[in-house]
């Protein structure tokens, strides 16, 4: 029977008020995989009296199919819910946990130790403000532990509880505990961590987790509930500069308009002067509004609408923030990325980059190094694979404001999302703004895009021919721009072949040179096009990617997609170049269509397939096409 059920309706409701008065605290557990992770997760579930009575039925039968601690219950089976985790005995996805005690409120993550989810750990790591790094007391200081310890400083965690686990395999031993208490704190002296507390424990047997163990009297510290529940974290966001992401403009009728935000930081009150951070337009709120009514103050995770004393320009995705102490904005900076999709990171990609509320299209124009998290080594790197960290440079299509992540990690995190598959496949933490471009400003001319093509008297747009090799782009390509050349069409043709003797020729075949290849020759195109050109492309483009930054560079009706649909045998038979019987006899790496592979079009405005027809048929449908579209007459 629960302490609510035999109360007063006035004290029950004192008691509901006194549950939501607790302080808030998320944490995670890493570690070495079989370091007891879980079966921690699992004590501190059931030593505070939440687990119900058919899920203990349950776990009781469950531990005498998948359970590894004999007759005993086995308690990591509360959290390691997926069956491939229950054969395995390991922790696979992030698993989350909420639990409450007298003093306080707890959401946990139980995160993996395999490198192979790191991006997992990542993920359950990222909300977090206190981490339990657990370590059998046998095995000491692992790469593993030290990998996780990495993570956690490189994620913002400031707050670490070196559990020593499976004390009670070392007979209890205070030598071994200092020993492994010393070798960690050696380590990770650079991580700049505020707090951090050792704390032997048997998770198993409860030893040092909720009550004070009569085993190892020699431990005078504090079990690791009591310190969870004790630990400082709130008043560190409470204490920095103000911060709020406007989520949506709050206008229910012409009297009221508001601005609706989580506060990410600090404190606000009534009469104080804020700033939009992108802008520099600045008011004084006026009143704080929630469905409770007006608030005298509001702090860090409340999530409240501001009124502001006059009308200024405010979207979703500005930031108010006290004129004092403004953000970054900058449309360029550096930034570590943990990279989470089975296709690569290359530089130049273009994708979405979400920050707070703030949607904006990035790309990584360069990664610096990528970090190996198991020796921090700083290694050269073209690309990034899944679960790898790298620092790499980041460009926007606009100014933002931000934070360095290690001052505000709700202003400094951002994820990565890719413009195809709407899937989110890096998240990166800004280190610092980049100045570069300060003092570069985009120059207008008096003479147009329009006027230079009206002079032509023409549409300009870019004709992308994309196929494999020895489909037919070139040939076809050329007999288009003679066609066009005779009806008086001002034209120029950028071949694959020919562009890699001049402007792309320091770029080899990886699928990062690839990728920077054609971001080159669409931002050439791009050019052309503004020159009032009607502009011939023909290039491998194997990436769909690549091929949308292509059309999204000019306007709509400037880009027209023409797949050369050949099949590869019969590019093979063709073979013009001699390319594929070396590419299959492994003389030619990374050769589109072999051992690289080529992402054929899903809207291409046309198609052509050569394995029918001629040359001449096929350019004339090309032609016919501008005609329609109205590109020329």
């Amino acid at each position: 029977m629960s302490v609510a059920e035999n109360l007063t309706p006035e004290a029950f409701s004192e008691y509901l008020a006194s549950q939501e008065r607790k302080s808030f605290l998320r944490f995670i557990t890493c570690g070495s995989v079989d370091d007891g992770k879980s079966t921690l997760i699992g004590r501190l579930l059931y030593e505070t009296k939440l687990i119900f009575e058919d899920q203990l039925a349950a776990i009781e039968r469950d531990s005498k199919k998948h359970g590894t601690t004999g007759e005993d219950i086995d308690l990591a089976l509360l959290v390691d819910g997926l069956e491939a985790e229950r054969q395995q005995g390991i922790t696979i996805d992030v698993a989350y946990r909420f639990f409450t005690t007298d003093k306080r409120k707890f959401i946990v993550a139980d995160t993996p130790g395999h490198e192979q989810y790191t991006r997992n750990m990542a993920t359950g790591a990222s909300t977090a403000d206190l981490a339990v790094l657990l370590v059998d007391a046998r095995n000491g200081i692992q790469v593993q532990t030290k990998r996780h310890a990495f993570l956690v400083s490189l994620l913002g965690i400031r707050h670490v509880v070196l559990a020593v686990n499976k004390i009670d395999l070392v007979d209890f031993s205070e030598e071994k505990f200092n020993e492994i208490k010393a070798a960690f704190e050696t380590f990770a002296h650079g991580f700049d961590f505020d707090t951090m507390q050792a704390i032997p424990i048997s998770a198993r047997y409860g030893e040092n987790v909720v009550g004070q163990s009569e085993k190892m009297p020699w431990y005078k510290g504090p079990t690791l509930l009591d310190y969870l529940e004790s630990v400082e974290v709130q008043s560190d966001l409470e204490d920095r500069p103000f911060r709020m992401s406007v989520q949506w403009v709050n206008r229910p009728n012409l009297n009221f308009r508001g601005f609706s935000g989580t506060i990410a930081s600090g404190k606000l009150r009534p009469g104080d002067p804020v700033v939009v951070a992108s802008s520099g337009k600045d008011a004084v709120v006026k009143r704080i509004v929630t469905m409770d009514g007006d608030l005298p103050e509001a702090v860090a995770s409340e999530a409240v609408t501001v009124v502001l004393d006059r009308e200024i320009d405010v979207s979703r995705g500005d930031i108010l923030v006290p004129p004092s102490h403004r953000p970054e904005v900058a449309d360029q900076f550096a930034a570590h990325i943990v990279w989470m999709a089975e296709d690569k990171l290359y530089p130049g990609r273009p994708y979405i980059l979400k920050i707070g509320n703030k949607t904006v299209s990035a790309q990584v124009t360069e990664i610096k190094h990528q970090i190996d998290v198991n020796t921090f080594d700083h290694l050269a790197a073209k690309e990034l694979h899944l679960n790898q960290v790298g620092f790499c440079n980041v460009s926007l299509s606009e100014p933002i404001a931000f934070d360095p992540y290690e001052a505000n990690r709700e202003t400094g995190a951002f994820i990565l999302v890719d413009r195809l598959t709407n899937a989110t496949v890096g998240a990166g933490m800004v280190w610092f703004a980049l100045r570069r471009a300060t003092n570069i400003h985009w120059q207008a001319t008096d003479v147009t895009k329009d006027s230079r093509a009206a002079m032509k008297g023409q549409k300009p747009a870019i004709l992308w021919f994309t196929g494999l090799s020895g489909s037919g782009k070139s040939t076809i390509g050329n007999l288009v721009e003679k066609k066009l050349s005779a009806m008086g069409r001002h034209t120029y043709i950028l071949d694959g072949d020919n562009v890699r003797h001049g402007l792309n020729r320091d770029l080899g075949f990886t699928d990062a040179d690839r990728v920077e290849n054609i971001r080159r020759v669409a931002e050439t195109a791009k050019l052309f096009v503004d020159a009032g050109l009607l502009v011939v492309v023909t290039f491998i483009s194997p990436f769909r990617s690549e091929r949308r930054m292509a059309r999204d560079l000019v306007e709509d009706g400037e880009f027209l997609e023409v797949y050369i649909d050949t099949p590869i045998e019969e590019c093979r038979r063709r073979d013009p170049k001699g390319l594929y019987k070396k590419a299959d006899s492994g003389q030619l790496k990374n050769f589109t269509g072999v051992d690289s592979p080529y992402e054929a079009p899903e809207g291409a405005e046309i198609s052509i397939d050569t394995t029918t027809g001629d040359p001449e048929m096929h350019a004339e449908r090309i032609v016919t096409l501008l005609k329609e579209r109205g590109i020329i007459d």
